[in-house]
């Protein structure tokens, strides 16, 4: 800890903010290491393609895709920036914290409250929270350090704009609608959020969370991650389910307002994230949402 330069201010000394009591620490042994989720070739024919998605939406609510069309090397740019900002970026990170959920642009450290009034313990992680968009300028509030983020962050935002217009398409079909109905029904200007996030090697990962168990309260997000560094975990059937990253893949997965408008055909599934010892992992979700307009309920046709 005493070499990761925490925003907060968080110190070696007090490593205990970060424990977790007894009755809610991961519990690896009872964690399976045979995940299950699905990995969908985004290059297979469409009608094949459309069915393994609808499957993996109502049985899984998460899965990983690949062949998505979305070049390697840009996903590795977009990862070294990221780390890069949190590593090298020091009086930056100090410069954009913030407690408080209003503010557009801010770093911050999620914490768990406990059942004790006024306690809570800090996760293993810092984030980086803000406003993107496909097509529209969205830079000038962003932090300057390094230059490089701001440069790929526009790039990478068009591509998933891209795959995001192409998931919700396969996610339409898959319940007997149009391809462009659900990009339609969410309203003209939908929310666009990103939160990347860095967790540093822990040296007491068994009683530690780099991010408590949630559901996505958005549509979708998609989320690129580190390779060869697990640390993602779903609840499948009662059970934590590790998920592996697979090279060159994206993580899909299905937020709380996409199971209320198929009327719970789709699932929003409870997910966490947990640490380790040896290595630094670098997630970064993309989020959309619908219109702050919209009225979100069971869509009729369904």
């Amino acid at each position: 800890m005493a070499s990761f330069k925490w925003a907060n201010g968080a110190l070696a000394s007090e490593a205990e903010n970060f424990f977790l009591p007894e009755k809610i620490r991961p519990e690896f042994s009872d964690v399976s290491q045979r995940s299950s989720m699905p990995i969908i070739d985004m290059s297979e024919n469409q009608p094949g393609l459309v069915q393994k998605v609808s499957q993996a939406c109502e049985e899984f609510g998460f899965f990983q895709i690949i062949n998505h069309g979305v070049s390697p090397e840009l996903c590795r740019r977009m990862l070294d920036a990221t780390t890069e900002f949190f590593v090298e970026s020091s009086e930056e990170k100090f410069a954009y914290f913030s407690e408080d959920p209003l503010v557009k642009v801010r770093v911050f450290s999620r914490y768990l409250k406990l059942e004790e009034q006024g306690k809570r313990v800090s996760m293993w992680s810092e984030a980086l929270f803000h406003p993107w968009h496909p097509t529209q300028s969205f830079i000038d509030p962003l932090p300057k350090n390094p230059p490089q983020y701001r440069e790929v962050i526009v790039e990478y935002a068009k591509e998933i704009g891209g795959l995001m217009t192409r998931l919700f398409s396969l996610i339409s079909q898959g319940v007997g609608l149009e391809k462009d109905y659900l990009e339609k029904r969410v309203g003209q200007n939908p929310r666009y959020k990103t939160q990347a996030n860095y967790y540093p090697p822990c040296p007491r990962p068994e009683i530690t969370l780099g991010l408590a168990a949630h559901t996505d309260p958005n549509l979708l997000t998609v989320l690129l991650q580190s390779d060869g560094v697990t640390g993602l975990q779903i609840m499948k059937d009662e059970q934590w389910v590790a998920v592996d990253p697979v090279p060159n893949s994206f993580v899909i997965n299905l937020g709380d307002q996409m199971q209320v408008l198929s009327n719970g055909r789709y699932k929003s599934v409870q997910h966490r994230a947990v640490t380790n010892k040896d290595e630094a992992r670098v997630s970064i979700a993309m989020f959309h949402g619908p219109d702050e307009d919209t009225i979100i309920g069971p869509i009729e046709e369904l």
